[in-house]
């Protein structure tokens, strides 16, 4: 069973790319904000920065790894 939120932190990182796209995906899903949606946020972008080690969504490198260092500072 995946955290709440889960569903809806991994649309988001996939709008990492787009800032304004990802900026307006937060807004329409504030669980993404709330305590329960962390758990959902650290869990997606370290699934996800895993997926890069192996040469996967390289392209998510960078979005990804600030990602992980605003998570870190919640």
């Amino acid at each position: 069973m995946a955290p709440e939120g889960f569903d809806a932190a991994t649309l988001y990182a996939y709008t990492l790319l787009q800032p304004d796209t990802a900026a307006r995906f937060r807004t329409a899903f504030p669980v993404l904000g709330s305590p329960a949606g962390l758990a959902a946020e650290a869990t997606v972008c370290a699934q996800l920065l895993q997926t890069v080690s192996r040469g996967d969504n390289l392209t998510l490198e960078g979005p990804l790894r600030n990602w992980s260092e605003e998570l870190r500072h919640r």
